[in-house]
């Protein structure tokens, strides 16, 4: 039965109500959702699309919203600052002049932009009693966060193979890594960023919505706007699951290959200090992969049956924002020509 007040009267079909209807008690934000969900599915066709979506966050309580703007304003400084500064470094420092840290350049200006797509909207809404993101901005963001999460990936796969290269084939390191190859590989990336993600989000916005607006998640995150679609969603839990497989295991499973021959070269070595040198240069590229797919896996390769909103919120912070606030700190405390740069920066030598 479709209740009047909820579905009826933005359909403009108030006769199709029944005149009887028996006494219910007061649903709850999420059942009233389903209700209206389950309802508008049959009629859909004849209903105006919903031109404005509701992010309900992270809670709804003053005071902790007030902490976590605090908490979320810090990460979001420090990592500007963080990565901005590694940017900074690699392009004043001619140490630094070579294609890890030409790659090591981009990651940290995707994480820049990663971050900004959804940081700054969620500050402002941890302050603001209006929580909305138009329809167009939401589109917008959930584009752009998925070019950019794509292009992550597959630049992680890049990063690896420079370092396959780096161990395997040090002599001729400098002319398959040469600055053209450097940059088309970093374009390519980019490029298959935006392509794929314009895929993922057409089959996804194509969809009806028309019924509930309110998003449980900080930003437009594709699973969680799925669940407010006013249709049949299986082909798209489908697609987005092939999506996930061919973009994210495939990048992976090039970086295990490349970290394959990488092990079995650093094996070869005869020096406990030559293994101990070849192998640190890939400990943090290892730690930030490790990082990131295991969360984005997590996100976008499990069954839709298991959606938990206030867990895939964490989920999606951590790979949204803690991976981009320690990447810098990963690639630099280990790193001696990270640190030489910073002191050449301050004026300082380093010995």
């Amino acid at each position: 039965m479709l209740r009047e007040d909820e579905v009826g009267g933005s359909l403009g079909t108030p006769n199709q109500v029944s005149p009887t209807r028996t006494a219910q008690p007061r649903l709850t934000t999420s059942t009233r959702n389903a209700q209206v969900k389950h309802d508008a599915e049959s009629l859909w066709g004849n209903s105006t699309s919903v031109s404005e979506f509701i992010l309900l966050g992270f809670s709804s309580q003053p005071k902790t919203q007030l902490l976590l703007f605090l908490l979320f304003l810090t990460i979001y400084l420090v990592t500007l600052f963080g990565n901005s500064l590694l940017i900074t470094l690699v392009g004043s420092d001619s140490r630094l002049h070579t294609p890890m840290y030409f790659f090591l350049a981009n990651l940290s200006f995707l994480d820049i932009s990663y971050t900004t797509t959804t940081v700054p909207q969620m500050l402002v809404h941890l302050l603001s009693t209006k929580k909305s993101i138009s329809y167009g901005c939401c589109v917008a963001q959930m584009y752009i966060f998925l070019s950019l999460g794509i292009t992550e990936c597959i630049l992680y796969a890049v990063m690896a193979y420079d370092r396959y290269v780096a161990i395997c084939h040090p002599l001729h390191y400098t002319i398959i890594m040469n600055g053209s190859v450097c940059v088309k590989m970093a374009t390519s990336s980019w490029a298959c960023g935006f392509f794929f993600a314009m895929m993922h989000t057409g089959f996804t916005m194509h969809l009806p919505y028309c019924g509930p607006n309110e998003i449980n998640h900080f930003f437009c995150e594709v699973p969680a706007i799925l669940e407010l679609a006013c249709a049949d969603i299986q082909v798209n839990e489908l697609v987005d699951f092939v999506l996930g497989v061919i973009l994210l295991m495939t990048p992976l499973s090039l970086i295990l290959i490349s970290y394959a021959f990488i092990l079995a070269a650093i094996l070869r070595i005869s020096s406990a200090e030559g293994k101990i040198k070849a192998f640190s240069t890939c400990t943090s590229h290892i730690t930030v992969v490790t990082l990131f797919y295991g969360a984005a896996m997590f996100m976008y390769m499990r069954p839709a049956s298991s959606y938990s909103p206030e867990r895939d919120k964490k989920f999606s912070l951590f790979y949204n924002v803690v991976s981009a606030l320690l990447n810098p700190l990963i690639y630099s405390l280990r790193n001696k020509e990270v640190k030489g740069a910073v002191l050449k920066m301050m004026g300082r030598t380093d010995h």
